[in-house]
């Protein structure tokens, strides 16, 4: 048994679940996401994107998020992704559904989603603010050794 605990944040739920499975959960000791199921059962066609129900509705503390991932094994063995990973879920969206932005990336195959079914992650995140500082002049920030981006410091 691990003898760390992380940090916990109660966040306020009420839920209107179609399944039988209950409340997301973690399913390691020191996971940083709960797997998230769907509410609803969904047919996404080929190239198509839908939004998935997840029947949870939350009041997230105030300068915290909650992202929706996506699940590795899914994404790994099939074509589900969730295009705009990470989703957002800011605190200031109170008692309404959290969905998950899902897509079928495959060219001619549906999938079929079932009621229940595992189809993310829920992850919670401080979120610092920015508060910016405006300097006079692009030497004001200072420099560094990097020469490049987008790929200068190569795959190796």
């Amino acid at each position: 048994m691990n003898n760390r605990q992380p940090p916990m944040v109660p966040v306020k739920v009420w839920t209107d679940f179609k399944h039988t499975e209950g409340m997301p959960k973690y399913e390691s000791e020191l996971a940083s996401g709960m797997d998230v199921r769907a509410n609803e059962k969904v047919c996404l066609q080929p190239k198509e994107t839908k939004l998935i129900g997840t029947g949870i509705y939350v009041r997230i503390p105030d300068g915290f998020e909650i992202q929706v991932r996506p699940r590795s094994g899914l994404s790994l063995k099939t074509a589900f992704r969730i295009p705009n990973s990470p989703g957002t879920v800011d605190s200031d969206y109170v008692a309404k559904e959290i969905c998950v932005i899902a897509e079928n990336t495959h060219g001619s195959v549906e999938m079929n989603i079932s009621i229940g079914e595992r189809i993310g992650q829920l992850v919670l995140n401080e979120v610092p603010q920015i508060v910016w500082d405006v300097v006079m002049t692009k030497e004001d920030l200072g420099t560094s050794d990097r020469t490049g981006g987008f790929g200068s410091t190569g795959t190796k």
